[in-house]
């Protein structure tokens, strides 16, 4: 995806592509990431006039809104943003080197899901398997 890409993708979903927008937008839609909005920060900000931290926390929070980006919730203190929203999944979170990698939606079966409170309908259900290093190495 090129710059003109990018900026009729975020139109295409209801976000006007602003400078800062588009430089979020390049760090983490490009390709397929999960990235805390930390790191998004880091590679925001180099050789170029700085974007607040609060403007990249706000714009994560917009794309997510608008479907560009979804939230990957590995405990309630780490967040990190996945950029594919296409194909339903689920993720492993590694414990210890916070990588995150994707498990296909059909390789896990989820049952007995509770009804919803009246009013309410379930959205979406995310499995997140943490891992640890195993004791035998």
């Amino acid at each position: 995806m090129d710059n003109s890409d990018l900026d009729s993708h975020l139109r295409e979903h209801g976000v006007m592509p602003t400078p800062q927008r588009l430089r979020i937008a390049r760090v983490i839609l490009i390709k397929h990431a999960h990235m805390s909005a930390e790191e998004i920060y880091r590679n925001v900000n180099g050789p170029w006039p700085p974007v607040s931290r609060a403007t990249v926390y706000n714009t994560l929070g917009l794309f997510v809104e608008k479907g560009l980006l979804r939230e990957v919730v590995v405990d309630p203190n780490k967040v990190y943003y996945d950029s594919n929203v296409e194909a339903p999944h689920h993720h492993f979170y590694d414990k210890e080197s916070g990588e995150i990698t994707d498990i296909p939606a059909e390789n896990i079966d989820i049952k007995n899901v509770p009804e919803p409170p009246d009013g309410k309908e379930i959205d979406q259900v995310d499995v997140v398997v943490k891992l640890k290093q195993s004791a035998s190495t």
